[in-house]
């Protein structure tokens, strides 16, 4: 018996502990308008070569013809300073949703539901939704439909959820008039920085309006019972500024 005893003894030292499984980003998440935690350095580092970040995230936004460092092909600056804020505020355009690629960066919430084969992101900004596919699928051919928020596969190296987007629409970059094109490839890095702090390198290439690449890096802090709302954009806020900018107008 005394053996035996020794026997299971030996096993249960010497056996290795169950793997943990990765992290769980499940929750509502909101922007963290404090400063970036020095973590996230980590994450600027793994930023492929030639790529700037956006000083962009949250409320900011960049003014007429400054695009943070981003070096536009001549076309595309030529499109861009052509643009003016009245463009946006239109029946046809004041409800149209980003791409994700501009929509993550701002400051309304998501929540995340995880499993296995898939994670999903609700976000209350245009009340978008991505599905990240973690199966191991690949994207689908060039000219299969694309959307707002893409065909995006996902993998965890480590602790660290990557994901890649491709098949996007095109779309905003920066809400000044810059405009990706349905070419656009973005790749993100999420990393949990605590149980109540998420951070993520999300960047960006597009080689037909684009000769460098773009990055942002995003914190957010979670929050307990907490849902993400409907956004109900009103067109009708499009009509009004026009009444606003007439009646400016005559008064000239």
């Amino acid at each position: 018996m005394r053996r035996l005893i020794l026997a299971f003894a030996t096993l249960a030292l010497g056996a290795s502990p169950a793997a943990a499984g990765p992290p769980d980003l499940t929750g509502f998440w909101n922007l963290d308008f404090g400063p970036l935690r020095p973590e996230t350095g980590a994450l600027v580092e793994a930023l492929p070569p030639d790529t700037v970040v956006l000083a962009d995230t949250g409320v900011p936004e960049f003014p007429e013809n400054e695009y943070g460092g981003l070096k536009l092909k001549p076309e595309t600056l030529a499109r861009a300073a052509a643009w003016k804020p009245a463009d946006e505020m239109t029946l046809a355009r004041v409800c149209a949703a980003p791409s994700i690629v501009y929509a993550m960066q701002g400051p309304f919430p998501f929540e995340v539901y995880q499993s296995d084969a898939m994670i999903v992101f609700r976000y209350e900004y245009f009340d978008q939704v991505r599905v990240i596919f973690m199966d191991g699928r690949d994207h689908p051919p060039a000219n299969a439909p694309h959307s707002k928020v893409g065909h995006s596969v996902g993998h965890w190296e480590g602790d660290e959820l990557v994901i890649d987007t491709t098949h996007l629409l095109a779309s905003t970059i920066t809400n000044n008039g810059l405009d990706h094109s349905d070419h656009v490839h973005m790749v993100e890095r999420y990393r949990k920085l605590d149980d109540h702090t998420l951070a993520v390198s999300q960047w960006f290439e597009d080689p037909e309006v684009l000769d460098n690449r773009g990055a942002r890096i995003i914190q957010w802090k979670k929050q307990s019972g907490q849902y993400v709302l409907p956004y109900d954009c009103d067109p009708s806020i499009a009509i009004e500024y026009q009444q606003i900018e007439g009646s400016d107008e005559l008064a000239k």
